[in-house]
């Protein structure tokens, strides 16, 4: 992809950016999100004027799936899309019903996913584990083994659970928090999809009996009575890629510059979201009923880490709950991307190969992120990859080499086979 990238990006008291000394006219871009909170850095930018000062109007489109937003990317209702990390990787390698190729030049953020049980099997882990509520993820992940053991005694079905997508953090998060307490996801209880916006629904339908989500419908469940918060993302791994911008290759092929530029954009809008003088802003925005249409004390209450988990009132304090920038928050880790792929050959969606090596790398792509804001002061890592896992632990202890793919998913005692047939 070829083009100038922009200038300089800045704050919001910044002259707007310009490039060869003149402002260009104004670009639609049209972005599909899910209504969830780690949409903030999307919502700013187009809210606070960071896309308009660099000639472009973004132009936000709701959707209720992960699916509707792969199909309407390839499809080119979309030109970018607020996207699960895991999804520029999926596509790369093929996977699912309609695997149209997609990359990211920059993450959305981190953080905000949660597992929230219903509060019927929270309870009953209580009785059998004896919690009384302080417990960490890992007591609480060890407790729900009790309580899978005691109901296969008892020949009931298995504890349903939901996740958001096939290739999504939450499914892999979910995942590797069952495995760490030695709960097969696969055989000792049963994994379904439920898109975001109704998952608060079917646990009070009692269809499911836990999810894995972005705010706000972890806590939208604990202040409904129904659920109750036992793990968060940064009890898994803190420094997990969530959401990413997803891009369609031929779009960008044909607008290098107006890429270039709605990075720039993201990326002033991301060190904005970031700052906490801005939150109570950014939370009444974010209340509007084109994007969550929650009450704006709920989304600020989120920007605080401060979680309410059990309906009874319990309150959990979790540091950096969601980050939109800082400590390359941003940056599009070729390792990240090789993590998620470890994931993928750990539980079965696709065999491990060194063309598969090459397709990851297509997916995320820090070259872009370097080259477009290189020259806007922001700290740009040097090198694509890094040992995940040594500052900010995974709830196992391990760290990820992406060096050794293999060997890290053969170390662990709970792991599928390869089948790829996964068709979501």
């Amino acid at each position: 992809m070829s083009g100038d990238p922009v200038s300089r990006a800045g704050s919001v008291d910044d002259t707007p950016s310009t490039t060869k000394g003149r402002r260009a006219p104004e670009r639609l871009v049209r972005v599909g999100f899910i209504p969830l909170v780690d949409m903030a850095v999307l919502v700013a930018a187009a809210e606070q004027g960071f896309a308009e000062r660099e000639g472009i109007r973004l132009q936000l489109m709701k959707d209720v799936s992960w699916s509707n937003i792969r199909d309407r990317l390839a499809f080119r209702q979309f030109d970018v899309a607020h996207m699960l990390s895991p999804m520029p990787v999926a596509s790369q390698l093929h996977l699912g019903s309609n695997p149209y190729p997609c990359f990211t030049p920059f993450a959305l953020g981190r953080g905000g996913n949660a597992i929230t049980l219903s509060l019927d099997l929270y309870r009953e882990m209580q009785a059998l584990a004896g919690l009384d509520g302080s417990e960490g993820a890992l007591a609480n992940a060890l407790a729900l083994k009790q309580v899978v053991e005691h109901r296969r005694q008892a020949g009931k079905k298995p504890l349903v659970f939901a996740m958001t997508y096939p290739f999504s953090s939450h499914n892999y998060e979910f995942r590797f928090w069952l495995a760490a307490a030695g709960i097969n996801p696969d055989t000792d209880v049963t994994m379904t999809v439920v898109p975001p916006p109704l998952t608060v629904d079917a646990m009070t339908a009692r269809a499911i009996d836990g999810f894995c989500v972005n705010a706000p419908w972890n806590i939208i469940a604990v202040e409904k009575g129904i659920g109750r918060m036992v793990a968060t993302k940064a009890d898994i791994w803190p420094s997990a890629p969530e959401k990413v911008l997803g891009v369609s290759p031929e779009w960008a092929d044909e607008n290098p510059e107006t890429l270039s530029r709605l990075v720039v954009a993201l990326d002033a809008a991301a060190r904005w979201c970031d700052a906490r003088e801005n939150h109570a802003a950014l939370a009444d925005m974010m209340s509007a009923p084109a994007y969550l249409g929650v009450p704006s004390g709920l989304i600020l209450q989120l920007f605080s880490g401060q979680l309410t988990v059990d309906p009874d009132g319990r309150v959990r304090h979790v540091e950096n709950y969601l980050r939109f920038s800082g400590q390359s928050a941003n940056f599009p880790w070729i390792s990240q991307a090789l993590w998620i792929y470890s994931q993928m050959v750990r539980w079965g969606q696709v065999a491990y190969s060194e063309a598969g090596l090459a397709q990851v790398k297509a997916a995320y792509r820090p070259d872009l992120y370097r080259r477009i804001l290189a020259s806007s002061g922001a700290s740009v890592p040097l090198h694509d990859s890094k040992v995940e896992g040594l500052d900010e632990t995974f709830i196992d202890g391990r760290s990820f080499s992406p060096d050794d793919i293999q060997d890290y998913v053969d170390g662990f005692s709970i792991r599928a086979a390869a089948n790829a047939a996964v068709d979501e």
